[in-house]
C-alpha cells in the first residue's frame, strides 16, 4: 500500500487449514493476515486495517505449480522467508517453490512470481474474502486480461450497506490455457446424476464470455516455464466502474514499467511521508516503534476517487460525482477524531484539507456528515458525532481552505435536529432537555445501553462546536 492508497495488496492466510490458529470462518475475524497462521491462500486486493468487523479483503490472487487446483483448501500452502517493508512484501511458497513479491501504486498493484520451471498457474478467486457479502462477475477480455466486479459490504451488521469493487487484471505472459471455475450447488436425486461436478468446483474449459456466481474464479496456465522465469500480475481497481479500473491501471503503470521501479516509487512515497517527522535520541527500537505507528496512521482514510476524479456519491448508490482534488473514504471517525486527524492537520495539512472537503461533500450529497463511512455508505458504527471535533480542530489550527460555512451548517444540523429526525443523534431529546441521557432511553444492536458513552461524545462535540 502507498500512503492513504486505494489499493492495498495483502497476504491472505486466515482460511482453509486446521493448522491455522485463527480462521475467518470459525470465529469473528476481521484481518486478512495473522502472524501466527501458517497457511497461505493468496493476496487480497483492497483491505481495511485495524477494524473490528470483517469486510473487504477479496480479489484473491494465487500462484501455483503442477496440476491445476482451484479449491483453496487444496492449493493453499505453508510458507517461509517473509520480508516486509513500506510498499513491498515477499514470501516463499513451500509447496510450489515460488517466490511471490508484491508492491503497489495509489490505485493499482503489481505482483511478481518467480517459478521453479515447468507448469505454472495464476488464479483469481472471487468467491472468498473477509466480506460477508457474496456475488461476483469475471469476463475474459483477451488471453492476458480479465475484468469484473465483486460485491462487498454489510460492514458491522448493516445488511443494506453494500457496494461493488471493479477490477482489471493483466498477466505479463501469454498463457497456454485459461478459463473459469464455479462452485456447483449440491444436487440430489436424478438431477445429481447429470453432472460429474455435483457440489464441486467445475472447470470451464471451452467457455470464453463472462461468468457470474457466488463462488467463481479465473485461471491462467503456463506450460514450459524456464527455471527462474517470472510472471507478473498487474491489477487496477475502482469503486465506480470497470472502465475506471482500466484507466487507473493505464495511468499509474506504464506497460513497460519494471516491477522494481514501481517498488522504488512506493518506497520513495513512504520515505517522504514518514520523513515529515524526524526523531532524535532514544534507542533504535524506540525509533522503529515510532515510525511503525506513523506508518499505521497513514493507511486510512484512503483514496476513493479515480485518476479522472470520479467517485461514488455518498448514499446515492449507482451515482457518480467528480472532484477536482481527491475524494477520501473510510472515515472511521470515532476511532480517529481524538488524535489522528489532529496529527494530519499538523504534519500532512494538504491531505487533511482534502479530507475536510470530502466530509463536507458527503453532507452536501446526502444531508449528514460522516460517522463511520465506508466507500460511500454510512454504517452508523460506534458512537457520538465525531466529525465535529475533527473539523473544528483543523479550523482552530488554521487549516481553513474548505467551505466552513457549509460545514457549520452540517454540524449545527446534527446538534439541533430533534431525535426522531436525527440520523446522527437519535437520542438527542433528553440530552437537550436534561443535559444528559438517562439510562434505558436508547439501546443499540449488541452494545447494550450506551447512554453514558453517547453523552460523553456529545459533550466533546458540542464543546468543540461552541468554540467555532
Amino acid at each position: 500500500v502507498t500512503p492513504h492508497g486505494m489499493m492495498s495488496v495483502v497476504p491472505f492466510n486466515v482460511m482453509g487449514s486446521e493448522e491455522n490458529v485463527y480462521d475467518k470462518d470459525a470465529r469473528w475475524w476481521s484481518t486478512p493476515y495473522e502472524y501466527h497462521n501458517k497457511f497461505f491462500t493468496g493476496f487480497a486486493h483492497g483491505a481495511l486495517s485495524g477494524v473490528g468487523c470483517p469486510e473487504m479483503g477479496s480479489l484473491l490472487t494465487m500462484a501455483t505449480t503442477g496440476p491445476l487446483m482451484v479449491d483453496y483448501r487444496e492449493y493453499g500452502t505453508s510458507y517461509r522467508d517473509e520480508k516486509a517493508s513500506p510498499g513491498y512484501y515477499s514470501v516463499f511458497l513451500d509447496k510450489y517453490g515460488v517466490l511471490a513479491e508484491v508492491t503497489a501504486t495509489a490505485r493499482t498493484s503489481v505482483e511478481r512470481y518467480t517459478f521453479p520451471g515447468g507448469e505454472g498457474h495464476i488464479l483469481l478467486n472471487l468467491g472468498e474474502g473477509l466480506t460477508n457479502e457474496s456475488g461476483a462477475m469475471v469476463r475474459r477480455v483477451s488471453a492476458t486480461e480479465i475484468e469484473g466486479t465483486k460485491l462487498l459490504g454489510t460492514f458491522c451488521y448493516n445488511a443494506q450497506k453494500v457496494f461493488p469493487v471493479y477490477f482489471v487484471l493483466r498477466v505479463s505472459k501469454t498463457p497456454s490455457a485459461g478459463g473459469y471455475w464455479k462452485k456447483q450447488r449440491k444436487m440430489t436425486g436424478v438431477e445429481a446424476e447429470w453432472t460429474p461436478d455435483n457440489g464441486r468446483y467445475k472447470l470451464y474449459m471451452e467457455y470464453g464470455r463472462e461468468l457470474s456466481g457466488d463462488d467463481v474464479g479465473y485461471w491462467f496456465s503456463f506450460d514450459g516455464l524456464a527455471a527462474g522465469e517470472q510472471v507478473e500480475v498487474r491489477m487496477g481497481i475502482s469503486y465506480v466502474s470497470t472502465e475506471n479500473a482500466r484507466k487507473n491501471l493505464d495511468a499509474e503503470q506504464a506497460a513497460d514499467a519494471p516491477f522494481d521501479a514501481i517498488r522504488e516509487q512506493a518506497r520513495k512515497g513512504w520515505n517522504e511521508a514518514l520523513g515529515r517527522i524526524r526523531v532524535e535520541g532514544g534507542t533504535e527500537e524506540q525509533q522503529r516503534v515510532f515510525y511503525t505507528a506513523l506508518y499505521h496512521a497513514l493507511l486510512h482514510p484512503n483514496l476513493v476517487s479515480d485518476v479522472n476524479g470520479e467517485y461514488p456519491l455518498m448514499e446515492r448508490s449507482g451515482e457518480t460525482g467528480v472532484t477536482d482534488g481527491e475524494r477520501y473514504t473510510v472515515f472511521s471517525l470515532w476511532d480517529t477524531c481524538r488524535n489522528l486527524h489532529q496529527l494530519l492537520t499538523l504534519v500532512y495539512p494538504d491531505r487533511q484539507r482534502e479530507m475536510l472537503r470530502s466530509m463536507t461533500g458527503m453532507y452536501e450529497e446526502w444531508g449528514w456528515l460522516p460517522k463511520w463511512e465506508l466507500y460511500g455508505r454510512e454504517t452508523f458504527t460506534m458512537e457520538g458525532d465525531p466529525a465535529i471535533p475533527v473539523i473544528v480542530d483543523s479550523w482552530m489550527k488554521g487549516l481553513r481552505d474548505f467551505d466552513v460555512a457549509k460545514a457549520y451548517e452540517a454540524m449545527r444540523k446534527s446538534a439541533t435536529t430533534p431525535g426522531a429526525q436525527n440520523r446522527m443523534r437519535p437520542d438527542l431529546d433528553p440530552y437537550i432537555e436534561k443535559g444528559y441521557i438517562p439510562l434505558g432511553f436508547y439501546a443499540k444492536d449488541l452494545a447494550g445501553d450506551t447512554s453514558v458513552s453517547h453523552a460523553l461524545e456529545y459533550y466533546m462535540a458540542d464543546a468543540a462546536l461552541s468554540l467555532l
